[in-house]
């Protein structure tokens, strides 16, 4: 009958957390670090496609894809195949010190598919925040210009430079002071004065220039300005029309850089294979993770060449690029164009019209937003999103929240119309709930 018997999906046949999750969830208490943010007690022990099993059997339809990581489901059969394959002829070499074609072999294929005609290189790395903590160090490096610009709302990770460049929540900076010097703030766009683009440009990015670079920080000292194409863990919030344009013609009329953090946007999860492309704009460098090897840890930076131009030493990673990883990615990626772009499109349409048709039921829900599956729907207050994560759980519907009260949608990028239908009559009843 398959993995999972053949059984309907969400199947909760004991209240979560089980009797085996909570012994589970006593010994995590016990040993793991409390840094970890845990949103509802979902012991997991195994997963496929869309589907997720806990260790007392109850089986969840999953929306989160272990935070946008999984992008062709979990446990896709041609992903652990490729795992398998790779790992009987070699686990690790350490591409900082010696040569293997798996790493060769992914970046070719990672700068033929980033925006941007001219030679590009790749530096590989483990996470997300190893790639941001690589394009800052590679940043100042080229240019030779010591401050950076970042966004109000903005997440890249939780080591001292990307949590530098963060601005999403106090406490991933609360207790840490002090963080790496010269990076400045700007607020996000959410809506841009004057309706974004007219005739005159961009309001917002003429408001920078005017205040920022003329006040505060000497735009021939900025190196660089990281943006996220879509905000993640700030709230799932698109640029409007005009403002990246416009952004990317004043880093070029100043020589600062344009880094694009598509750790959470890229590899698909908006319909194309990098976010910023909904823009028409190519960025100087581009940090991708998550999604990249649909589950195992896997980093990468691509920067034009000229730009690359550390020497030997600069910087470097032990199992960034190990050849498991790579093996994993370049299926993920062959399955992304052959497959999983297209429903990513079509599931995240369907989605959305959904979200939109609940938004129109349940006033509490508001601001549907994003595109292809990265999306996001507002409730009041965060204390009832919070309540509403956690109704979701016992009744078998795995969501991540983010920005100040959104449920954040990020499913694997592999599910099926069926699965979308189920999600939304199962929302439209738990709102019923909650109001």
């Amino acid at each position: 009958m398959g993995l999972f018997d053949g059984r309907t999906v969400p199947d909760i046949r004991l209240p979560p957390p089980g009797p085996k999750a909570q012994e589970w969830l006593r010994r995590d208490a016990a040993w793991v670090s409390p840094s970890y943010t845990r949103l509802y007690p979902l012991v997991v022990e195994r997963a496929s496609g869309c589907v997720v099993q806990d260790v007392d059997g109850n089986l969840f339809l999953d929306l989160t894809a272990g935070i946008a990581v999984t992008a062709t489901g979990h446990c896709h059969p041609q992903v652990v195949a490729a795992i398998q394959e790779q790992s009987e002829r070699l686990i690790h070499m350490s591409g900082t010190d010696f040569y293997y074609p798996q790493q060769a072999e992914l970046a070719e294929r990672l700068a033929r598919l980033t925006p941007g005609d001219g030679p590009k290189k790749v530096f590989f790395c483990n996470s997300g925040a190893e790639a941001i903590e690589a394009a800052l160090k590679l940043v100042r490096w080229h240019t030779r210009r010591p401050r950076v610009l970042a966004l109000l709302g903005a997440f890249h990770g939780r080591t001292y430079g990307a949590m530098s460049l963060s601005a999403s929540k106090a406490v991933h900076r609360r207790g840490f002071a002090p963080l790496v010097p010269e990076i400045h703030h700007i607020p996000f766009p959410r809506t841009c004065p004057e309706g974004g683009w007219c005739r005159q440009g961009c309001r917002w990015v003429e408001e920078l220039e005017t205040t920022l670079l003329r006040r505060l920080a000497p735009p021939e000292e900025v190196a660089a300005i990281f943006i996220e194409p879509i905000q993640g863990e700030g709230g799932y919030y698109p640029w409007p029309p005009g403002c990246l344009p416009a952004l990317r013609k004043l880093c070029d009329r100043y020589g600062m850089l344009l880094v694009a953090d598509e750790v959470q946007s890229g590899i698909g999860r908006t319909g194309r294979m990098f976010a910023i492309e909904h823009y028409g704009v190519v960025p100087d460098v581009i940090c991708l993770a998550k999604g990249i090897a649909s589950g195992l840890p896997l980093g990468a930076v691509v920067a034009q060449t000229h730009i690359m131009d550390w020497p030997p030493g600069s910087h470097a990673s032990t199992f960034g690029g190990n050849p498991v990883a790579c093996a994993a990615a370049l299926t993920t990626l062959d399955l992304l164009e052959k497959e999983y772009l297209n429903n990513a499109v079509a599931r995240g349409e369907q989605l959305r019209a959904g979200l939109l048709s609940l938004a129109e039921r349940h006033p509490i829900l508001r601001n549907v937003r994003g595109c292809g599956l990265m999306l996001a729907v507002d409730l009041p207050t965060p204390e009832l999103r919070d309540r509403f994560l956690q109704l979701a759980f016992r009744h078998g519907v795995l969501l991540l929240g983010c920005g100040e009260a959104a449920l954040r949608f990020c499913p694997p990028l592999c599910i099926t119309a069926d699965q979308i239908a189920v999600a939304l009559r199962l929302l439209d009843e738990l709102l019923a709930q909650l109001t």
